[in-house]
């Protein structure tokens, strides 16, 4: 079993029944919905096909709605500028009238007041680089450093600059109550900066009723600067290295997702690395050295999931990039330098205790998996960051959405079942389910973590237990 999860975006290339039914089976875990571009009435059709894909097969999938998020960007223009290394650029906000031949309005109002002269500022995702020279009334001036074409409508990077824009805007919002109508598992929040804007999701989640979770995507340096604070009010974590490699510097970019995905670990809360992995798969039929490497790196790290964006969306090789994400984090999973990883994980408390004793035993004893009695999923996602060496968490619960929502989880597989008041009753639906799937064989030896009722108490237990062949 692979325990790195995949995340699969949604897009052309993949969204009808019989390529999601191919990407299920072939291992993808999240399928995520990214709302620059999709439209609803497509979100509402796929999301209602991949929940009777997933029943059908009884595997259930997590659905991720990831938000656009507020952004700065260019206005339209009647044809590209073909710009050169020495051109100036006026950059104009609310209405004003450029003083320079290549002109483009804006839409951030505070653009010339949140930037000093001499300030880089980038455009199109990094594919332009201008400085600021010269501010005048609702004017920026800027100089092309490196050349090419500008569009209508290109995104503007503003590094280091803590910019005055809302954490969700009217679209989020709308985005965000689709997530509530299609029953998403998680919402991505994009551009988060502090952990304030995170609770600005959750009390709009709250007020729902629902229990989607929040994965906050950092994605700029006043997110690297606020991390610690951002993981402790999330339920997850995603470094999202496009924006957040246009940011900083390249060279930073490295142990900015390292120190993320090992704070992450500390705190128990799952990590994506996102962004690139397969990227020259989008029209290559193989990939790079590099992003073998890259796939490999974040397995050793340890992060809970690998995310792929435009390979699955539009690229000409959306199958082969989850096989081969599959095939490599299959190997180095393998690997004894996996395996003898030492966790930062520090347990605080007796039941924490307790779970970390059933990794240990888990672990001494080679056991073939530790099987979890969960009805809120917590017991389960603490197994899981304490990443046991080599045992599958097989985690059963009562509820749907905790089941589908352990799917973003390392070394997770989760299941349904009704829960019975007699344990041995519990224990014997489990043993029924692991075999029936072919996931343990009788004669197998397990660590079963439970919640046994005694009377009127309930008991937090683990024990050993091995297969019955008339299970």
């Amino acid at each position: 079993m692979r325990r790195t999860k995949i995340i699969a975006t949604l897009g052309p290339a993949t969204s009808t029944p019989a390529a999601l039914t191919e990407l299920i089976a072939l291992g993808v875990n999240v399928f995520r919905f990214n709302m620059s571009h999709a439209p609803h009435d497509w979100v509402r059709t796929v999301a209602k096909s991949i929940r009777e894909i997933s029943a059908g097969l009884k595997h259930e999938v997590a659905l991720l709605l990831d938000t656009q998020g507020p952004a700065i960007r260019t206005g339209t223009v009647e044809k590209p500028y073909d710009l050169q290394v020495g051109d100036w650029v006026s950059f104009t906000v609310r209405g004003q009238k450029g003083t320079v031949q290549i002109t483009v309005d804006v839409n951030y109002p505070y653009l010339v007041e949140d930037i000093d002269v001499g300030k880089i500022v980038i455009v199109d995702n990094g594919l332009l680089r201008m400085r600021a020279i010269e501010k005048r009334h609702n004017e920026l001036v800027c100089e092309v450093l490196t050349p090419g074409p500008m569009g209508s409508r290109r995104h503007i990077n503003l590094p280091g600059i803590d910019v005055k824009l809302p954490a969700l805007t009217d679209k989020d919002y709308a985005d965000i109550e689709l997530a509530f109508e299609c029953q998403m598992d998680f919402i991505a929040m994009s551009f988060v900066r502090r952990a304030a804007d995170i609770e600005l999701l959750r009390q709009s989640i709250k007020a729902k009723g629902s229990n989607i979770r929040i994965v906050a995507k950092i994605e700029d340096q006043m997110a690297v600067r606020n991390l610690e604070e951002i993981i402790a009010a999330c339920d997850g974590l995603m470094v999202a290295r496009g924006d957040l490699g246009i940011e900083v510097p390249y060279e930073e970019l490295p142990i900015i997702q390292r120190r993320a995905v090992n704070l992450c670990l500390a705190a128990v809360k799952p990590v994506i690395v996102a962004t690139h992995l397969l990227e020259s798969m989008i029209t290559n039929p193989a990939p790079t050295r590099a992003e073998i490497t890259d796939i490999a790196n974040a397995v050793f790290e340890h992060a809970d999931a690998i995310m792929l964006s435009g390979e699955t969306t539009t690229g000409k090789y959306p199958m082969e990039c989850v096989e081969i994400m599959d095939r490599i984090s299959r190997r180095i999973e393998q690997g004894k330098t996996v395996a003898n990883y030492v966790n930062p994980v520090v347990p605080y408390s007796a039941r924490t205790h307790l779970n970390a004793t059933a990794v240990f035993l888990a672990n001494e004893t080679k056991a073939a998996g530790i099987c979890v009695f969960t009805h809120s999923g917590k017991t389960a996602r603490y197994i899981a960051g304490l990443r046991p060496q080599s045992a599958p968490v097989y985690a059963f619960t009562p509820n749907l959405d905790v089941c589908r929502s352990l799917s973003l989880h390392f070394g997770i597989r989760a299941h349904t079942i009704e829960f019975h008041n007699d344990p041995n009753e519990n224990l014997l639906r489990m043993q029924a389910r692991l075999i029936e799937r072919g996931y343990l064989h009788p004669g197998d030896s397990i660590v079963v973590v439970s919640d046994l009722v005694v009377g009127k108490e309930i008991l937090h237990a683990i024990h050993v237990h091995t297969l019955k062949l008339e299970a």
